[in-house]
């Protein structure tokens, strides 16, 4: 697999990356010996940038992803985000980007992966009550201390993203972006391309919308977090599962899956960008990574925007939208 420079510190990761959130969280239920099979088997394929953070699972995908990489460390760039708090019973806390915890965080992400350095290390949300120099500043002494390569942001305003970049190198801009969230387009892409900063769509299947595998409400598990997602309730899915049937038509012609399509057009946004499509499962993993093989003329992606325009999709992100953007 070819692979692409994440900012101008020096990181080089997969062009495609591996969301590990799902083996252990948010979308039905997990399957521990798939999921490392699944990572083992990404790595044979050249997919090594692996994302996780400490909330996925209250901290059990950490220990997951660091049971698979356990005797091939040397194999992995590994990316792992703070911020978003939950308790023992994995209830939702709140956002915390306080210098102190900074470092209780990594030291805790640390033990729990079972390794002695995290190659790029998130801020998972902004904490509006924690100037963003204080948090850059910590993670910034989490780098001298070599606990952390590189440091990102996820889901961060421009505004902020240019004050943290100023206290210390920005390496990567983690945001959902995809054919229904294309709202980076606007400013955020701008920005980080101005700054020299790397840029990761996650959820870049619009969690598993754009797959075309996704017929209706009742095809998630009751556990399924998408359920309670404003994009996958009442008349916003019957809106939205026209966008994808129009990909699913182009996608057809090309003789790809319309979830190979919606990676290859990410793909086909720039050099700095790398998608991290998330999967617990051997046989999507094997179709994901066989997008990087597809080649779009421009006239393909004019269609493709034509079919998926911005703002095309029908209802938030989240159910609760102040977390993000800040």
């Amino acid at each position: 697999m070819k692979t692409r420079k994440l900012g101008n510190q020096g990181l080089t990761v997969s062009e495609l990356g591996l969301g590990c959130m799902g083996m252990s969280e948010f979308y039905g239920t997990g399957d521990e010996a798939e999921s490392i099979a699944t990572i083992h088997r990404a790595l044979e394929l050249g997919v090594t940038f692996l994302d996780t953070a400490d909330m996925y699972g209250s901290g059990a995908n950490e220990r997951l992803v660091g049971k698979a990489i356990k005797d091939r460390r040397d194999r992995v760039i590994l990316a792992t985000k703070f911020g978003i708090e939950r308790g023992e019973d994995s209830s939702f806390r709140g956002i915390n980007g306080s210098p102190e915890y900074v470092h209780q965080a990594c030291d805790a992400s640390l033990q729990r992966l079972g390794i002695d350095y995290i190659d790029l290390y998130y801020l998972h949300r902004v904490d509006p009550k924690v100037p963003i120099e204080d948090t850059i500043g910590a993670m910034a002494e989490l780098v001298q201390q070599g606990k952390v390569r590189y440091i990102g942001l996820s889901e961060a305003a421009p505004a902020t993203i240019r004050r943290a970049h100023a206290a210390h190198p920005i390496t990567a801009l983690q945001t959902e972006y995809s054919l229904w969230s294309r709202d980076p387009e606007d400013e955020i892409l701008p920005t980080v391309r101005e700054l020299g900063i790397g840029f990761v769509p996650y959820s870049p299947l619009g969690r598993g919308f754009l797959s075309g595998k996704i017929a209706s409400p009742d095809d998630f598990a009751d556990d399924d977090y998408r359920r309670n997602m404003p994009r996958f309730q009442g008349e916003n899915f019957d809106k939205n599962l026209q966008v994808v049937e129009r990909v699913k038509e182009i996608a057809a012609e090309k003789g790809v899956t319309p979830g190979q399509l919606a990676i290859a057009w990410l793909l086909a946004q720039g050099e700095d960008i790398v998608p991290i499509p998330g999967t617990k499962r051997r046989s999507y993993l094997e179709e994901n990574v066989a997008a990087t093989d597809i080649s779009l003329t421009p006239a393909e992606c004019d269609r493709i925007d034509e079919a998926a325009p911005k703002s095309i999709a029908a209802g938030n992100r989240y159910p609760d939208m102040s977390t993000v953007n800040r």
